[in-house]
């Protein structure tokens, strides 16, 4: 942020812009564009300064929280700030009625918190890792995620499939991962592309394989085909001899048959002029 700031004396200037700009003054820098002259009746023209205020991560983050959550409908939220290990900033909401911005299963404070991350990581090369969380949900989501990932490991690890959970966010699926990490028998990955991209959790055990079902199995299977044929057999003899009955004892002649054979218009539902019925 730049700044043009007049005054009577250099120091008035330097005063204005930290009003200005709402912080102190050894947080700013200024150019001198002009200064009073001295004359012979005192001092004349103002002093004239730029005056540069680089706002922080932080500020930028905070400010940029405050006018998105204005802008929805929150009024005047409170935004305590932290910073974490790994030297990122955690931002603590806080206010009448600002747990709404949490949302369905935290989609809501996990888009502002993705859009926050860009508008103040954008100008520098030097990334910060910035995390909102409000009435303690980051916690709460956490230990839900251990649960789900506990249960899941073990359906795996009876079963011996693979299973895939919903897509999550990276912050999620870290969770899930470290979750998983613990648990011996079991790995997980993640695939896909986001926002859809999500864990894998598979099984590193060998399962071992029931010879005595197996051969059960293959028994029955057996013992089924088997009895497919003897039926299909059965059937194919018995129309055999039906046919063999039927043709031993029809002994009409070829215009017999002809003759007996019963013509369109003796057919039920045909009309008088059926030949030209629509």
């Amino acid at each position: 942020m730049i700044e043009i700031v007049t005054a009577k004396t250099v120091d008035e200037a330097k005063a204005r812009a930290a009003q200005i700009f709402g912080v102190d003054v050894e947080r700013i820098t200024f150019t001198v564009l002009e200064e009073p002259r001295k004359g012979l009746f005192g001092m004349k023209g103002e002093a004239k300064l730029q005056a540069e205020y680089e706002k922080t991560k932080s500020e930028i983050a905070c400010d940029y929280i405050s006018a998105v959550m204005q802008a929805m409908g929150f009024d005047k939220p409170e935004i305590n700030v932290s910073e974490n290990d790994d030297g990122g900033y955690v931002f603590d909401l806080g206010g009448e009625g600002t747990d709404g911005i949490i949302g369905r299963r935290g989609e809501t404070i996990d888009a502002l918190q993705y859009l926050t991350s860009l508008a103040c990581n954008k100008h520098d090369k030097d990334y910060s890792r910035i995390t909102l969380d409000c009435d303690n949900f980051r916690e709460r989501r956490k230990g839900q995620l251990e649960d789900l990932a506990a249960k899941m490991a073990a359906k795996v690890k009876k079963t011996g499939r693979t299973v895939a959970l919903e897509p999550m966010n990276p912050y999620e699926r870290r969770i899930i991962h470290a979750a998983i990490a613990d648990i011996e028998g079991c790995s997980s990955r993640s695939v896909g592309e986001d926002p859809y991209r999500k864990v894998l959790i598979s099984s590193t055990e060998k399962k071992p394989y029931n010879s005595s079902r197996g051969d059960r199995d293959n028994r029955d299977r057996r013992g089924q085909r088997r009895g497919d044929d003897n039926r299909g057999g059965e059937r194919r003899q018995g129309k055999r001899r039906d046919d063999f009955k039927a043709r031993s004892l029809d002994i009409t002649s070829s215009f017999e048959k002809d003759y007996k054979k019963p013509k369109p218009e003796d057919e039920i539902g045909s009309g008088l002029y059926s030949k030209i019925e629509f």
